[in-house]
């Protein structure tokens, strides 16, 4: 079973950067792909970026293409969500999984084992 712990969310204001990180353990492999989603005030929970277990390949929502860039270290079973020029629309939790199955990386119920999620709160 695979263990999932974000980190790194904080209190920026509007045009700022953070570094989220993702570390998982339990296994010995990382040989999954990789999502990000997040989930606003009031909304549900929604796709942000995701990466192919080899990182040959990556996916955004286009809100946030060209901010936010995600990355994988499979040595150090760590996904990365670098985040630039931050907007107050970015506001929310942010949380890693494992995509499972054949069903489209953008697909919230293709995930498991979610971590508890890290806050991003950007300030005007």
């Amino acid at each position: 079973q695979v263990r999932l712990v974000e980190s790194g969310g904080g209190l920026v204001q509007t045009g700022g950067s953070l570094n989220l990180s993702c570390v998982a353990s339990g296994r010995t492999t990382f040989s999954y792909d990789m999502g990000w989603f997040r989930q606003r005030p009031g909304k549900e929970r929604e796709f942000v970026a995701a990466i192919k277990w080899t990182a040959t390949s990556t996916f955004y929502v286009d809100q946030v293409k060209g901010r936010l860039t995600i990355s994988k270290d499979n040595s150090k079973l760590t996904v990365y969500l670098q985040m630039t020029n931050l907007k107050t629309d970015d506001t929310a939790v942010y949380f890693c999984a494992p995509h499972y199955g054949s069903a489209g990386l953008d697909w919230l119920n293709a995930y498991s084992y979610w971590g508890p999620g890290t806050q991003v709160t950007v300030s005007s």
